[in-house]
């Protein structure tokens, strides 16, 4: 047991209580992700109605580039591969990851980190209760590919993923959100030039992979990245008056 709390005190900054506490927020947060999934699709027909509105929104202001994107995609199977495993680990493991880095190695920076990326997710998920919107890949009629469900042996058919998701969350895009926040976090943060270059090309690289593999528009990237900027927005004006009342 001595060793237990030995390691806790070594690797954890604020010990054990304070990292189970950060994982019960998470999970929290993913109850309440799966009680807002419930609302947002009961009615399929409304989400496909505004996701069409969406096209027809998107061809008179420049068109569907979604299928030019998803033209490239679709002539390499090497970047169809690494697009679809792109889409199913930025979300939970990619993020899951950097927050544990911030927390366990740049822990002074973490809790505007959470707070920017819960904040995000839960004007997301306003976003899908208010406007549920079908994904491209429902519009076959268009020409989009489901790129996923033909080329991927993990789907959005799969029984873990059927559970976990919501079909109808295309706008905002919260990958597109959370890649932003995640990129420009850990390009801020880690010291090497190599790792901030990466940083800083994630979230165009995961927004090329959400639209290339018909899983969002192109306004639901620009609806994602104006969330993750209110969210970081809200987060900093709300540090900046915490702070002269930590300061009296």
């Amino acid at each position: 047991m001595s060793a237990v709390i030995a390691a806790g005190r070594r690797f954890l900054p604020r010990g054990y209580r304070d990292f189970a506490r950060q994982i019960l927020i998470w999970v929290g947060f993913l109850v309440a992700y799966q009680l807002a999934r419930g609302v947002a699709d009961r009615d399929p027909a409304e989400a496909l109605r505004h996701g069409a509105d969406v096209i027809d929104l998107q061809q008179r202001l420049g068109g569907l580039w979604e299928l030019s994107l998803q033209g490239a995609l679709l002539s390499s199977g090497f970047l169809m591969t690494l697009t679809s495993w792109t889409y199913w680990l930025s979300q939970f493991v990619v993020l899951g990851l950097a927050l544990l880095f911030v927390y366990l190695r740049r822990n002074d920076s973490f809790l505007r980190f959470r707070n920017t990326i819960l904040a995000a997710n839960v004007i997301g998920l306003a976003g899908y209760i208010a406007f549920p919107t079908a994904p491209p890949r429902m519009f076959g009629e268009y020409g989009f590919v489901d790129v996923l469900a033909q080329f991927s042996s993990l789907n959005h058919g799969s029984a873990v993923v059927e559970l976990a998701s919501n079909p109808y969350a295309a706008i905002p895009s919260l990958h597109a959100a959370d890649a932003l926040i995640v990129g420009i976090t850990m390009a801020v943060l880690v010291r090497h030039w190599l790792f901030k270059a990466l940083w800083l090309a994630w979230p165009a690289w995961v927004a090329f992979c959400v639209m290339a593999t018909g899983n969002h528009f192109w306004l639901d990237i620009v609806a994602g990245a104006a969330v993750a900027g209110l969210a970081a927005g809200a987060i900093s004006a709300m540090s900046l008056r915490a702070a002269p009342a930590r300061a009296t």
